[in-house]
């Protein structure tokens, strides 16, 4: 599959995360979990929002069970979560600046897919509602053999289900959860968000951090078309042909 550029950086797919990089949601998780937390008399400090952003539900569940004492109810504290937040995004399902231009023009390069540490459901409501989801050719969450981030699973099923070796696709990533994820699978990365976060490994592998999907950088490829990093053989991935986990 004959490669294009995205910031300079050649790709034959684009995997993009859903989650506060395509979807404006990250605000219905915080209040959702305030909701589920303040029901039990318990008010979150001001870094749990960071420390839980990009998390898979379920251990956001656990973590939030823990926090109230009651380990043993995760379960059900986690279907609470998931409850409060469908409520709030059905309600409320906005695109991140730039969103809409972005996919669009990336669908015109190459085939998209999504993946998601949300539940399936979520994932595609949020992406209809938007007028996306069509764009995309595989929607890939954690379900059966398929682990959630920082997983390598999530990204390295979605590039092989577009066709394309992980080696030569683009992961558009707005966490550090689903960045490490992309980047154990063999992606190469850009980062999107208000700021890119300082002192974190990984960081230094990020192809470009970029504040929003309509910076002018994401739109047109450096002066003269030539990529501004080497392409990535397929032999400097990580193997993760057999690793437990991963469908084949």
């Amino acid at each position: 599959m004959a490669s294009k550029l995205i910031l300079g950086i050649p790709f034959s797919a684009v995997v993009f995360d859903c989650d506060g990089t395509l979807m404006d949601t990250e605000h219905h998780w915080i209040e959702a979990r305030r909701v589920v937390l303040a029901d039990r008399g318990i008010t979150p400090g001001s870094d749990f929002s960071a420390r839980t952003k990009g998390m898979h539900y379920s251990e956001c569940g656990r973590l939030m069970a823990e926090m109230c004492g009651r380990p043993e109810k995760a379960a059900e504290v986690t279907e609470r979560l998931l409850d409060e937040f469908r409520k709030l995004v059905v309600a409320d399902a906005v695109t991140v600046p730039g969103a809409v231009k972005f996919v669009e023009l990336a669908a015109e390069l190459a085939p998209l897919a999504v993946a998601s540490n949300c539940p399936r459901d979520i994932v595609e409501t949020c992406l209809e509602s938007a007028g996306l989801l069509h764009h995309f050719s595989r929607v890939v969450v954690p379900e059966g053999r398929i682990r959630p981030k920082p997983h390598p699973d999530p990204y390295a099923t979605a590039a092989r289900l577009c066709g394309a070796d992980p080696g030569a696709s683009l992961a558009v990533e707005d966490s550090m959860c689903g960045v490490h994820s992309a980047l154990a699978a063999g992606l190469r990365v850009i980062g999107v968000g208000p700021e890119p976060p300082t002192g974190v490994e990984g960081m230094e592998k990020v192809e470009m951090w970029v504040e929003r999907l309509d910076d002018p950088a994401l739109l047109a490829p450096p002066s003269g078309g030539a990529a501004v990093v080497p392409p990535r053989r397929a032999e400097d991935a990580p193997d993760t042909a057999g690793r437990p986990g991963l469908p084949s």
